[in-house]
């Protein structure tokens, strides 16, 4: 079968076939957004109050305490900072941290790849619906002999629904996507910036081996 002929069956079909894509497409990005609106609510968290309690755990020398306090906290950034308890050194607390930061990354960005797609492809699927229209339109006009019909003005007014269609699902495909990447940036941030102050706590027991000795380790570092 030529490939012309293929593409005179999809105009034949019109750009409807197109309109119901592009709201099938927005209806799974929709899904998406408020799937992703649940985790990011449900994974907020107090940052001063988890420094608080990060800061309480390490002036009492009682990571376990601290090791317990970020377990009970289901946030990025407690997950964050709570893979680095227990690490013998700065170094190792840093790299456990970038691992479980990784980690959090991807747990966060789920299926964000498909807004960002759908926000940046949407409109040239609108504009294909708009091609097929108007190719529409001159088929109708040729069968017409040149006139205006009803038929004729439908086809235009199809292919123009459909670019605004692409630019109505691409909109808030794009503005969701912008949002949740700086969301999780910001989470990600903050979740650096208390593992830093663990870090900082172990430099200072780097330098002073003295203050080692009366800290309390995790329940599963003492049960090992």
């Amino acid at each position: 079968m030529k490939i012309d002929v293929v593409f005179q069956q999809l105009v034949g079909l019109g750009a409807t076939w197109v309109l119901w894509a592009l709201i099938g497409l927005s209806v799974i990005a929709l899904a998406i957004i408020l799937e992703r609106l649940v985790f990011f609510l449900s994974t907020k968290a107090d940052r001063a109050d988890l420094r608080v309690q990060l800061n309480r755990g390490l002036s009492r020398k009682n990571l376990g305490l601290v090791k317990r306090k970020l377990d009970e906290s289901p946030s990025i950034e407690a997950r964050i900072v709570s893979a680095a308890v227990g690490a013998e050194c700065p170094h190792e607390a840093e790299e456990l941290m970038q691992a479980e930061t990784a980690i959090q990354r991807l747990r966060a960005e789920k299926n964000l790849a498909f807004l960002g797609t759908l926000g940046n492809n949407a409109p040239f699927i609108g504009l294909l619906g708009t091609v097929i229209g108007i190719i529409g339109a001159f088929a109708q006009l040729d069968a017409s002999g040149g006139q205006l019909t009803s038929g004729l003005m439908a086809e235009i007014g199809e292919a123009l629904i459909a670019t605004a269609v692409g630019l109505l699902v691409a909109l808030p495909a794009v503005a969701s996507y912008n949002g949740f990447q700086r969301l999780i940036q910001v989470r990600l941030s903050q979740g650096d910036a208390l593992g830093r102050e663990l870090i900082a706590h172990l430099h200072l027991l780097a330098h002073d081996p003295e203050r080692r000795a009366p800290m309390s380790t995790p329940r599963h570092a003492e049960a090992s």
